[in-house]
């Protein structure tokens, strides 16, 4: 079955509390999302890495207004 979706979002403001490696952040519609979890090394790191330090209370993530 084919399903056509038409679509239009506007978003003044979005409060994300947490991201990590294995989140899905989406607006809008999807057929399928399938988990994919893989580890790469690319900076041929030994060690673990240092704790992050946070920046502020709160990551702000500017979004582009439509058009």
């Amino acid at each position: 079955m084919n399903l056509i979706v038409h679509q239009s979002i506007a978003i003044h403001s979005i409060k994300v509390d947490a991201i990590s490696n294995s989140s899905v952040f989406q607006i809008g519609s999807t057929g399928r999302i399938q988990a994919q979890s893989d580890i790469h090394n690319t900076g041929g790191f030994t060690e673990p890495a240092e704790p992050a330090e946070p920046v502020g209370e709160h990551a702000i993530v500017r979004l582009q207004q439509p058009e």
